[in-house]
């Protein structure tokens, strides 16, 4: 099991599955990051936050802490 926030620039990854609930999970969902759905990693910043990724063809930055509620493989 890996989160989204350990995967290393330049690789693409699968959802698996989103933990979390309520408003967190629904602000992760309306970014458009659903199961199945592949995420690009572009960039991290040197302490970690923000992430800089691509899903569905858009560049979006996520907190640090919303990487951690995504499981990826």
């Amino acid at each position: 099991m890996q989160r989204l926030k350990e995967t290393k620039v330049g690789k693409t990854v699968k959802v698996v599955k989103l933990h979390g609930e309520g408003a967190v999970k629904r602000r992760i969902m309306d970014m458009g990051i659903t199961k199945g759905v592949e995420i690009y990693v572009r960039k991290v910043a040197p302490l970690g936050d923000p992430i800089e990724i691509t899903v569905r063809g858009y560049e979006l930055s996520l907190r640090k802490a919303d990487a951690e509620m995504i499981e990826v493989e």
